[in-house]
């Protein structure tokens, strides 16, 4: 099996080569950018296979690196960044980035969430199922929604969530079953990000016949009016 490709972005250079002994020790390839710019070149160069992104860098900030990206690719990014505010982090997950870890940082721990990442994506590939609940449709295989017949447009984790609550209409989920329904079992962020991720998802729903309602103390539940 040839080895996963990880790209590390980051314009402090013992930071790369921190991030770049652990990921080699653990069999990694690792592939290195200083800049925002020299990061896009190397993705279509290289494909890698996952990201580590830092927000703060010349040429080009991570953020707009990430928004770039997203914009036709689906590689799983994770920020690595000395902004710990969590308008920061809820920012990078709004434009599409997978996971979020604040300098100073354990580097054994930012390699099991690169693991956990990479293991998350390469079981994302479902067999053609179509799933629906009210005037809700959602077509698994082509990650595409509809909201009565007409297209939705969700970020990632919001179609991943809105799957996982259509699997589960009427049922009360908490927190830690839709973590690991929609970010797995060795999820290690934050369980806030659900509240942010419904937040979006209802916003998404406005007018239609399915609502995520809060059962206080408990978690979530999705109902469809008839």
């Amino acid at each position: 099996m040839s080895k996963q490709t990880v790209l590390v972005v980051d314009d402090e250079k013992h930071i790369v080569d921190l991030v770049r002994l652990y990921l080699t020790k653990e069999g990694y390839q690792v592939e290195v950018a200083y800049d925002g710019k020299a990061a896009l070149d190397k993705v279509r160069s290289t494909a890698p296979d996952l990201i580590v992104l830092d927000l703060m860098m010349p040429e080009m900030d991570g953020w707009e690196v990430c928004r770039t990206l997203r914009r036709d690719n689906s590689i799983p990014i994770i920020i690595l960044t000395a902004r710990g505010d969590d308008v920061d982090k809820i920012v990078g997950l709004e434009i599409g980035a997978d996971d979020y870890m604040t300098k100073p940082f354990n580097p054994r721990e930012l390699v099991a969430r690169i693991k956990a990442v990479l293991r998350r994506a390469v079981h994302e590939d479902k067999p053609i199922t179509t799933l629906s609940a009210g005037d809700v449709r959602i077509d698994v295989d082509r990650r595409e929604v509809t909201m009565d017949g007409q297209p939705v447009e969700l970020r990632a984790k919001e179609f991943d969530l809105l799957t996982a609550f259509v699997r589960n209409t009427g049922v009360v989920l908490d927190r830690e079953r839709l973590l690991n329904l929609v970010w797995g079992y060795d999820y290690l962020g934050d369980s806030r990000t659900i509240d942010v991720h419904v937040a979006w998802l209802r916003d998404k729903l406005t007018g239609s016949s399915v609502q995520i309602q809060t059962v206080w103390g408990i978690g979530y539940k999705l109902v469809a009016r008839s």
